[in-house]
């Protein structure tokens, strides 16, 4: 059996030898790296007419296995639907304030969604949030209850702006703006 398609350094089956020749190597990122740029995930119209937006640091985006690990901040104020990932999700909040559904979620809250699970929406606090986040596979949302985005909107003054553009990669077809019963 060849290596192509796998990972290298990595048996298929636990106790399996590894055929590769080469080991992985750990990669390294800083926030501040060149190749690490900002991508606006998410816009709003407030209701004083300025936007807000989430942005997103990519550290790790890997199609096999399927993984991305993230470094986000969410302007003041920012919503995000209520939603889960088609994989296990992590996330921890470093700085600012976060609502998820009605409950807050200060910094040093570490939050854990198991497949399937979804939580929300998200309301930025006055200050922004930072997050460190990681999904654990397919790395795309899905939700299945707009009208809690709508209230949540509604109630703020917010008009939710079309998804900015993203550069994705070739094998991740975009679909946040999508509404889903589930993360299959």
């Amino acid at each position: 059996m060849s290596g192509k398609g796998r990972r290298q350094g990595r048996p298929d089956r636990p106790g399996e030898a590894d055929p590769s020749s080469s080991t992985p190597a750990p990669v390294f990122r800083h926030l501040d790296d060149p190749d690490v740029a900002w991508h606006k995930v998410k816009s709003q119209r407030n209701a004083d007419g300025t936007e807000s937006h989430v942005w997103e640091k990519w550290l790790a985006f890997s199609p096999d296995p399927p993984y991305l690990s993230l470094y986000a901040r969410y302007d003041p104020g920012m919503i995000v639907r209520r939603h889960g990932h088609r994989s296990p999700h992590l996330v921890f909040v470093l700085e600012g304030h976060l609502d998820a559904g009605g409950r807050p979620c200060p910094p040093g809250t570490h939050i854990e969604l198991p497949l399937g699970a979804q939580f929300g929406p998200l309301v930025a606090g006055p200050d922004g949030a930072v997050l460190f986040e990681v999904m654990l596979g397919d790395p795309r949302s899905w939700s299945d209850d707009p009208d809690a985005f709508a209230e949540a909107c509604r109630a703020r003054g917010v008009t939710p702006l079309p998804d900015p553009p993203l550069d994705l990669p070739a094998w991740l077809v975009d679909l946040r703006s999508r509404w889903d019963v589930g993360p299959d």
